[in-house]
């Protein structure tokens, strides 16, 4: 029986990146027109974002800590944005 080598289709770093990008832009326009304000919006957005980089990470069957980038590491980065969000949000509020 032979062993089939990962054959998922890798991206490079830059393309990672890119879609990185673009969707935080995304996100941040739709918090930009949230009706509960942009912290709550983008915090939300963000939440769910994790989630379905976490999703699709598990789905595609992705390696973590791996040389290249992947969702996991893409939900990573967003987690630290939604920490930082959050912070912002409690020093808005008091």
């Amino acid at each position: 029986m032979a062993h089939f080598a990962d054959t998922s289709a890798r991206l490079k770093p830059e393309q990672v990146l890119l879609r990185f990008g673009i969707r935080t832009a995304i996100l941040t326009l739709f918090a930009a027109f949230g009706s509960i304000g942009f912290g709550r919006s983008i915090a939300a957005l963000l939440w769910m974002t994790i989630i379905l980089c976490a999703v699709i990470g598990m789905m595609r069957r992705e390696r973590v800590f791996t040389a290249g980038l992947n969702h996991w590491d893409e939900m990573a980065a967003y987690t630290a944005l939604y920490c930082a969000v959050m912070e912002i949000n409690q020093l808005s509020a008091s």
